[in-house]
């Protein structure tokens, strides 16, 4: 999925169209109720909001980074280098530590 990181201050209006699902102990995901379009994926830890590119009404977009490198399918690749994270970089990256 090509998402877009909007950080803690992303907006959602008819809140009671949007089903929301504890996908892990530090992530929650987003749907809507009617279609069941993903929404957004959402930290726990910092709020941050990470929702599809095709959602939003713009193409003006520059890819940043990659996560999850290590589950891509094999037969695409961007064009332009950029940093890379593993499944299990993410997780270290953003789970909630012990103390949390």
């Amino acid at each position: 999925m090509l998402a877009v990181h909007c950080g803690p201050d992303a907006v959602f209006v008819g809140q009671d169209q949007i089903s929301v699902y504890r996908s892990s102990d530090w992530a929650e995901r987003a749907f809507c109720a009617k279609c069941g379009a993903h929404l957004y994926y959402k930290l726990l830890a910092d709020g941050h909001y990470f929702i599809p590119a095709g959602l939003l009404d713009t193409t003006d977009f520059q890819l940043d980074s990659q996560i999850y490198i290590d589950k891509k399918p094999p037969y695409y690749d961007f064009a332009n280098q950029t940093p890379t994270m593993t499944e299990q970089q993410v997780i270290d990256a953003y789970a909630p530590k012990p103390s949390e």
